[in-house]
């Protein structure tokens, strides 16, 4: 860039551009400097600036570039390897937890082969809680209130909207191809969580959750309600004998991160934030740099990725009792769940992204690569949100305001592959068990199922835990969630990456919906610049698009030529001649 100084005709080309403003008190670092009436006319003819230097294989080759790719490589490398070496491995594994007939990997070997990749795990976890509360500030005090709320109602609409599809994907898929009435019989684990709940219950604990009374204890604590239920023998009338069902509902703290509460919280607090404006804006630019910082954070924290997933992978093939879960009735639905899951996954949702946005969906789905493959390996959405921002905002050009916003909401409430496995699994159960369903009880299932899922915490397996409330809505027992738990842990990992990939359709879409209301918050801004450098000590550089002729008077500028280019042979007291470049 060549700044330009008073009563000087030139012809430069400028090259980089930037906005800045001298602070007041501050001394100007140019000799050539002086303050002066002008207007400035740059003819189209000259070369601008922005000229490429190089052509497109030579961008594609950046030192960056090629350690992005390297690094989604090992990634994926880790994931194939780890399947690999953990079933070579189980030929050496014992039975009990003693070295017997040449056996070498013991439950607590295992244990040791998992510790790396659940320090992984907990690094991402660390970096949740400063994502969220920075990004979800950053974004919305950027945004007004009318614009933030037109982009929540477009995310939860989307959200709700994908969810249903996929409960009904999945509706569709098992009562098509009925895997529970094929195969051989299910054994169940007796390992498998059982646990009793009812719909009422999560609608309520979800409240609870969103108006936490300590928003510091929400940082590490959740509520959440423990059911106990009685069976008891009561007498009617007539001395009739009937079974009843006694619930005692008790309200209870249970550690993890009580997200709901710290969204609604933060979401508020930005939206004050942006309507203090100048008031707030300490708080703002703190905010800012706090999220510049945990992404920082979160770029160093993905070069320990491959070694992380590679042995959570192995020590998952490891603590499989047997190899047999993945065929006959239960395998059949396994496929039923990987079916809908691949649908809605890389059908549906990209179809939906094309039509509204019209953007390559081939692109989009390579630039999410890294933060599917890390959510595959985590089977935790909220462990992966740091590499889905880094993902949606580097890879695939989404604008940081809607990102940062869209995000966080859609980790808690986007649960399109847990929606899914939900719908299939409880009329699976239902096969097995030989119990008919009719059209009412299949849309019952349908709605409980999404409720359920957005009542499931983004942790790995939480959805088994909510199934229980479907399989009440159907009238099943819940010990049959023991059933599925064999292979639960693998479908966790699959139906985790498309939650994952939801989130990341739902900030283009947002984005496009809203790209009125972004531009004109740009223009605002850009208003707000141009009335702030009227003053004599701003610097004013220029950004001169190609083929335009601009003409730009101000009333006491500085300008400066910091190479000294420009000669100055004019006489100092005449402010009235124009200066071209």
């Amino acid at each position: 860039m060549q700044f330009i100084k008073k009563n000087s005709i030139s012809t430069v080309t400028p090259f980089t551009v930037t906005m800045s403003k001298q602070r007041s008190g501050s001394r100007n670092t140019s000799i050539h400097s002086r303050p002066s009436q002008h207007t400035i006319n740059i003819p189209a003819s000259h070369s601008l600036m922005y000229k490429s230097k190089g052509g497109c294989c030579q961008q594609c080759c950046t030192k960056e570039n090629l350690k992005e790719q390297a690094l989604l490589i090992a990634t994926i490398a880790s994931v194939i390897i780890g399947i690999g070496v953990g079933v070579a491995l189980r030929g050496l594994k014992c039975p009990g937890d003693e070295y017997v007939n040449g056996c070498r990997i013991t439950k607590e070997d295992i244990t040791y082969i998992d510790f790396p990749g659940k320090i992984f795990i907990n690094i991402l976890k660390m970096l949740i809680l400063p994502l969220i509360v920075s990004s979800i500030i950053s974004s919305l005090a950027q945004l007004d209130a009318q614009s933030s709320g037109k982009m929540g109602v477009r995310a939860l609409v989307y959200y709700f909207g994908t969810t249903i599809i996929a409960a009904i994907i999945g509706i569709i898929l098992v009562v098509v191809i009925r895997p529970g009435s094929r195969g051989v019989s299910v054994e169940k684990k007796a390992a498998a969580k059982s646990a009793e709940a009812r719909t009422i219950d999560t609608v309520l604990d979800l409240f609870r959750n969103l108006f936490p009374d300590n928003i510091m204890e929400a940082a590490f604590r959740s509520v959440g309600t423990k059911l106990n239920v009685t069976r008891v023998v009561a007498t009617g009338l007539n001395n009739q004998s009937y079974n009843k069902t006694l619930f005692d509902p008790i309200i209870e703290k249970r550690d993890g991160i009580n997200v709901l509460g710290l969204l609604l919280f933060c979401i508020l607090f930005g939206v004050i934030i942006s309507r203090l404006k100048e008031k707030a804006i300490i708080l703002k630019k703190f905010f800012e740099a706090m999220l510049e910082v945990v992404m920082q954070l979160v770029r160093i924290a993905m070069l320990y990725s491959p070694i992380g997933i590679f042995f959570l992978i192995v020590a998952k093939m490891l603590e499989m009792d047997t190899l047999t879960d993945f065929v006959g009735s239960l395998g059949l639905y396994m496929a039923t769940v990987l079916a809908g899951l691949f649908i809605h996954g890389f059908i549906v949702l990209p179809l939906i992204l094309f039509i509204i946005t019209r953007i390559n969906v081939f692109k989009y789905i390579r630039g999410m690569s890294q933060a599917l493959v890390t959510a595959f390996g985590t089977a935790s959405s909220s462990a992966t949100l740091p590499v889905t921002y880094r993902c949606v905002e580097e890879k695939n050009h989404i604008d940081p305001r809607v990102s940062r916003f869209v995000l966080p909401v859609g980790a808690t409430v986007n649960m399109d592959g847990t929606a899914l496995y939900e719908a299939v699994a409880a009329i699976y159960i239902a096969q097995l068990n030989g119990i008919p369903l009719n059209f009412v009880k299949i849309i019952v299932t349908s709605l409980t199922s999404t409720l359920a899922s957005i009542g499931a915490a983004s942790i790995p397996q939480a959805g088994l835990v909510t199934m229980v409330i479907v399989l009440n809505a159907l009238g099943l027992p819940s010990d049959e969630v023991r059933t599925i738990y064999a292979v639960d842990w693998l479908l966790d990992r699959f139906r985790t990456a498309i939650n994952v990939f939801g989130d990341s359709i739902g900030c283009a879409i947002v984005q496009h919906l809203s790209r009125h209301e972004l531009k004109a918050l740009d223009n605002k801004e850009k208003i707000a610049f141009l009335n702030g450098i009227n003053d004599s000590r701003t610097i004013v550089p220029l950004i001169v698009p190609s083929n335009q002729r601009v003409s730009i008077a101000f009333d006491n500028p500085t300008f400066i030529d910091p190479q000294g280019t420009i000669s100055d042979t004019d006489d100092a007291d005449d402010n009235t001649k124009r200066t071209a470049f």
